[in-house]
């Protein structure tokens, strides 16, 4: 009796991976001091697959890791991995997603169109998830479409110790849209420095039509904030337009290097001195513009709060983030 009440105060951790974030995943694990467990996704003639856990996970503190991007895949994947570790009678099961893909659709702008984020929530949930675990959310709105907690981390950890490394006078930060002015000001702040606010017209989705900056960028070092880089045209129309404006540098830094079509041309065409980003999804090649800083700590860490109900606020730097 006395050991069974021990095992079910302390259960064990147990951490997994799908294939499209494995290799962060193995980073994660060793950051926590463990290995990533037995699960082996097998895959028929046809395309269709199925993951299989391979050793016991019963009673377990069970973490699932796989970010959500493109292709489709992904997504279901995570979903029989939580799927399979509940049928396997794990104890809690939470969903670590760095990216959360569809996050964009997380509001009905036009009649008639996808809540694609709350259907991903819902299905995350239906396969058997009891948290989930996310960084840098599109709109921070979405925890709300859970019905689970959801640990919403942030990036401001890693970036914030990065760009005091640079030792750059004259810093400034700009919004390269009125989406994302609150992670712009909350750098600001921190950093006591300018706010740039860059407002652009869109034609059609991934196709800014105008841009003007609000603000004085002249012989500023301007660092340009945002979560995604998509096709980066609306990031390379604002480094051209604060250039113009007198910028002495800018650069840029995100959490999600999603950086799809022209991108990498884009970025490395353009006047941006640098591009820092994380490695919640994998880059498609290598630039000599991007830099990219691990967040395996960061989910390391939130992992071991988690399993001793430690706060999560503690890991941020700052509670404007």
């Amino acid at each position: 009796m006395h050991t069974s009440l021990q095992y079910h105060n302390n259960p064990e951790v147990k951490l997994f991976s799908g294939r499209a974030t494995r290799y962060l995943a193995d980073k994660m694990a060793e950051h926590y001091g463990k290995k990533i467990g037995d699960l082996k996704t097998q895959t028929f003639s046809d395309g269709e697959f199925q993951p299989v856990i391979n050793e016991s996970v019963r009673g377990a503190y069970v973490f699932m890791i796989q970010s959500t991007f493109p292709p489709s895949d992904n997504l279901m994947e995570l979903l029989m991995m939580i799927d399979a570790a509940k049928r396997a009678s794990a104890s809690y099961i939470t969903a670590v997603i760095p990216y959360f893909g569809i996050a964009r659709q997380d509001r009905k702008d036009r009649p008639r169109v996808s809540l694609g984020s709350k259907l991903t929530a819902n299905l995350i949930t239906a396969a058997g998830a009891n948290r989930v675990m996310t960084m840098d959310l599109h709109a921070g709105q979405i925890q709300g479409f859970f019905d689970i907690p959801v640990d919403h981390l942030n990036s401001s950890a890693i970036f914030i110790p990065y760009i005091q490394s640079l030792g750059l006078e004259n810093l400034a930060f700009a919004s390269p849209d009125v989406g994302s002015t609150k992670r712009a000001r909350a750098y600001a702040q921190h950093f006591n420095a300018d706010l740039v606010l860059c407002d652009k017209h869109r034609m059609s989705p991934n196709e800014v039509s105008t841009m003007t900056v609000i603000g004085d960028v002249k012989d500023k070092n301007i660092v340009i904030v945002d979560d995604i880089f998509d096709t980066s045209n609306t990031l390379c129309n604002a480094v051209d337009i604060l250039m113009e404006k007198g910028a002495k540098s800018v650069r840029a830094i995100g959490t999600h290097p999603v950086l799809s079509g022209n991108a990498y041309e884009n970025i490395n065409n353009s006047q941006l001195t640098e591009l820092v980003v994380c490695d919640t999804i994998p880059l498609k090649k290598e630039s000599p513009k991007i830099k990219v800083l691990s967040v395996d700590s960061i989910f390391a860490t939130a992992i071991r709060h988690l399993h001793e109900h430690k706060s999560i606020n503690s890991l941020f730097i700052d509670s404007e983030f």
